[in-house]
């Protein structure tokens, strides 16, 4: 199989879970956030941050998941993505590596998936030792039915 035919995934974890996001919609990798908060703003909207001139909405995936926060003392990074012509900054606990797989294995949702979870997940694929969710960053940014995210 060539490259060209191959899928290449950014892996990052959440709460012990590892997802993939594709590679071309990942514009940057972030640490130690400086978040603004929103006031109003739905629960999954962490804040806002400067980056590069730019406003940057945070959205907080774990609670996008319904996932335990985040544990104190610990500091998650972040992964810069756009959807609908914004940029947005998804609060992850880290990013991994990049891998390289081939689209015929991605695989449908297993029933046993959370409903959150399969209302933004494009598939999955099963690694050696563990399964990787595929998102699709335009349904994990259009919660509560509602693409209009930051107040």
């Amino acid at each position: 199989m060539s490259n060209e035919e191959l899928q290449e995934y950014v892996t990052v974890r959440v709460a012990d879970q590892l997802f993939g996001i594709p590679v071309l919609e990942v514009h940057d990798v972030l640490r130690n956030l400086s978040l603004t908060k929103v006031p109003l703003a739905s629960p999954e909207v962490a804040g806002v941050l400067n980056l590069r001139g730019r406003i940057v909405t945070a959205i907080d995936v774990r609670k996008r998941l319904g996932l335990p926060e985040l544990p104190e003392g610990e500091n998650g990074m972040s992964v810069v993505v756009e959807s609908q012509g914004e940029p947005y900054s998804l609060l992850i606990d880290n990013v991994g590596e990049v891998l390289e797989l081939n689209p015929d294995d991605l695989q449908q949702n297993p029933v046993t998936l959370d409903a959150r979870w399969r209302e933004v997940s494009a598939g999955i694929h099963r690694l050696e030792d563990k399964l990787l969710v595929i998102l699709q960053i335009d349904r994990l940014l259009n919660f509560a039915g509602n693409s209009e995210i930051a107040a």
